[in-house]
């Protein structure tokens, strides 16, 4: 059997940092990179011509940044290539303004290199990454928010829909949420995608984001996750709108 590749495009302004993310990726089998970029227009544009299925990118670099180009690469590819932040700014307002952005996952520089290969594999197989020390904060940050107006925003959703979206806050796969609701699959990927659609969103992440913004959910009550987002690993699954 051919083994799958996952092709990645690494964006970070320092040439010595590119260098090694590049030599750490290529040595693995699986993994191959198709491109480097030292800057967020360069790794927008590069995405736009090689198509990749990840990109690992720093948050600050000059110009566009990080996050700003991220917000363009998950737009643009309808969140079919996935991106991973990397700093070494352990900041909640990176975290958080990445994840509404649409990224995949955020990882800090010093992790081990396995984690960071384990987080490049995690978001090619449509699912999100966060550490559980990330997830802990966002919970908290989630439970300061003053919640946003949601009657205009969710107005359009169907009641079925705002079930689903429930169900996706909660971190379930599109089994999990089938069997909970007595749904075929294949009529919950149709669901999260009408939902993504309806509230012009390209993750999964955006859809966990928005309903706790909207009040839809709120950390500890109605029946609400401790870790939305699930973890290392297991985090909200698949920004495609697909079981991983």
């Amino acid at each position: 059997m051919t083994e799958s590749i996952t092709n990645v495009l690494v964006a970070d302004d320092q040439a010595m940092i590119r260098g090694g993310l590049v030599a750490l990726l290529s040595a693995e089998s699986d993994l191959r990179v198709l491109a480097e970029a030292d800057d967020g227009q360069a790794a927008v544009a590069a995405v736009r011509r090689r198509r990749p299925d990840v990109v690992l990118m720093d948050v600050r670099m000059p110009g566009l940044d990080g996050i700003a180009a991220a917000r363009e690469i998950v737009e643009s590819t309808g969140g079919n290539t996935a991106v991973v932040m990397l700093t070494v700014y352990d900041l909640d307002e990176y975290v958080y303004s990445a994840l509404r952005a649409g990224a995949s996952g955020f990882l800090l520089k010093d992790a081990p290199p396995e984690e960071l290969v384990r987080a490049v594999r995690t978001v090619a197989a449509g699912d999100a990454l966060l550490a559980p020390s990330v997830t802990r904060r966002l919970l908290h940050r989630f439970a300061s928010l003053e919640v946003r107006e949601a009657s205009s925003e969710l107005a359009a959703l169907t009641e079925r829909e705002r079930d689903v979206l429930l169900e996706v806050s909660r971190g379930g796969s599109n089994a999990d949420i089938a069997a909970n609701l007595g749904l075929a699959e294949l009529t919950v990927k149709s669901h999260v995608y009408h939902v993504m659609q309806k509230l012009n969103l390209s993750s999964r992440t955006q859809l966990v984001i928005t309903a706790y913004e909207t009040g839809l959910v709120c950390p500890g009550r109605d029946g609400a996750t401790s870790e939305p987002f699930g973890g290392v690993g297991a985090a909200v699954r698949n920004s495609r709108g697909e079981s991983a």
